[in-house]
């Protein structure tokens, strides 16, 4: 057998010891899935009548699926670099570096998208004038650099930041869930089942690929496993408890703005529904206004979450050889500062052309270039996360149905319903996402290729021509 698919060639990932405990790694979760999407969230399938609240709790079961399954597989391999570290462990370099090169795609692309949908509500808190670039581009660079600056000072930086960001951002959607559903049902303007229109199964689709981006972030805990402390204990917890707090806020969320607001006015205000809603509330904008500031905070967590994720996904590939080697350098505070800097420069990039090439500045991240870019997102995050159900469902038919036959049966569902969750990302992304984001897959290849290049020279290769190169470490280890 071929070492690439022999998972005891493969040296066993170190185990993360960081100084993130859980409330910071939940806060992690929570942060980098609850962005700004979840407050666009009803303006995006408002249209699809009360149906979109048993999509919600059907993607909401699917994301679960995931999250236990990370928690599952982190507890065998508590590694930083999450779906990188059980695709390489399970399956070699090669399913290592397919699952961190687009994961990695979707940390700074998903970013770009956040800053701009960030941008609009700053513009709007501070009533900006909306159809300036300048403007606009500021401010975007601002909340791109300040969470890079932000994980620089090193990590108990970001998850102090992380948490006050996360309380910040519950503190409006604790009070629309319970406030604002009793408002809803006294109002009740819920729309009919299934308005969109198109069939049930139509419908029920294009919803569901709406709705399955916000949960982007479920993984975010494993992927930082290296900076968390025991994280076989940590990290599952936090996964499934963060994505579970997410699943009630959006679900409690979306029937209180649906009972609150007319589906005309969703319609007309769709992306600042929240605002709105708050105004039906209390009467007059202040309320809409501080709703704003709450977005602008969570907004800035989500960002400040994912840039360090940005850069704990290249590390633990880099560290293994199967990314360039300056991702794995670090600072004197312990922070892989390259991978932060270029991360971020590649989203700025694309934010800015984004922003140059659209006459419509509020549009920016859903047209042109960024538009593409974010829809790509939903196909290289479901590489890695197929990866992972397939690492999960290898171990359960082959050790785990010995090692936990109580759980086989259990373990197994949630594997499956996993993989199927992945699945349902890359049809969702749709046709032209789908054929960017294998395009940037390969273009990947093209890196793992020189990378492998390199190593033939310095004689890093296992016995056997169809054997993968070993990792850096070991090399140095061999010599």
């Amino acid at each position: 057998m071929s070492n690439a698919t022999d998972a005891t060639q493969v040296s066993t990932p170190e185990k993360g010891g960081g100084t993130l405990g859980l409330p910071q790694a939940t806060a992690l979760v929570v942060g980098g899935i609850i962005g700004c999407g979840l407050f666009g969230l009803p303006g995006l399938v408002g249209g699809y009548g009360m149906m979109s609240v048993v999509v919600l709790a059907v993607v909401t079961i699917g994301a679960i699926a995931l999250a236990l399954m990370f928690g599952s597989l982190v507890k065998r391999v508590p590694a930083a670099g999450g779906p990188y570290a059980y695709s390489r462990y399970y399956f070699g370099d090669f399913a290592g570096f397919t699952s961190a090169w687009p994961y990695w795609i979707t940390a700074w692309a998903g970013n770009a998208g956040i800053v701009v949908i960030w941008t609009n509500y700053v513009i709007n808190l501070f009533n900006l004038d909306g159809n300036s670039k300048i403007i606009a581009m500021v401010i975007a660079m601002i909340g791109l650099w300040i969470p890079a600056i932000v994980n620089l000072g090193g990590v108990k930086n970001m998850g102090l930041f992380q948490v006050i960001t996360t309380v910040m951002k519950f503190i409006p959607l604790v009070f629309v869930a319970t406030v604002g559903l009793v408002f809803a049902f006294t109002r009740h303007n819920f729309p009919a089942f299934n308005t969109s229109g198109t069939s049930f199964f139509t419908a029920f689709s294009t919803c569901g690929a709406l709705i399955l981006f916000s949960y982007l972030g479920v993984e975010l805990a494993s992927v930082a496993a290296g900076k968390i402390k025991d994280p076989e204990k940590n990290v599952p917890i936090a996964t499934v408890a963060g994505t579970g707090v997410c699943g009630i806020a959006y679900i409690l969320t979306l029937v209180a703005i649906l009972g609150i607001l007319p589906t005309t006015v969703l319609a007309d205000n769709g992306g600042a529904a929240f605002s709105v809603a708050m105004n039906e509330i209390f009467g007059g904008t202040w309320s809409g206004t501080l709703m704003s500031f709450f977005i602008v905070v969570s907004g800035i967590g989500a960002l400040n979450g994912w840039t360090m994720i940005c850069a704990e996904m290249p590390q633990a590939a880099a560290n293994e050889g199967l990314f360039p080697a300056f991702f794995a350098k670090t600072s004197k505070r312990d922070v892989p500062y390259w991978g932060i800097i270029f991360s971020t420069a590649l989203a700025s990039a694309f934010t800015l052309f984004a922003y140059v090439s659209t006459d419509d500045v509020s549009n920016a991240g859903s047209t042109g270039v960024l538009g593409i870019l974010v829809l790509v997102t939903g196909v290289t995050a479901a590489v890695p996360y197929f990866f992972s159900a397939v690492a999960q469902i290898y171990y359960l038919t082959t050790t785990g149905k010995i090692v936990s036959p109580k759980t086989f049966v259990k373990d197994m569902i949630i594997g499956i319903a996993a993989l199927l969750f992945s699945f349902w990302f890359v049809f969702g992304s749709g046709q032209q996402a789908t054929f960017y984001a294998y395009l940037i897959i390969l273009v990947g290849y093209v890196v793992l290729m020189g990378l492998y290049i390199k190593r033939k020279k310095v004689g890093g290769i296992i016995e056997g021509d169809d054997s993968p190169p070993v990792s850096a470490a070991r090399v140095s280890q061999s010599k």
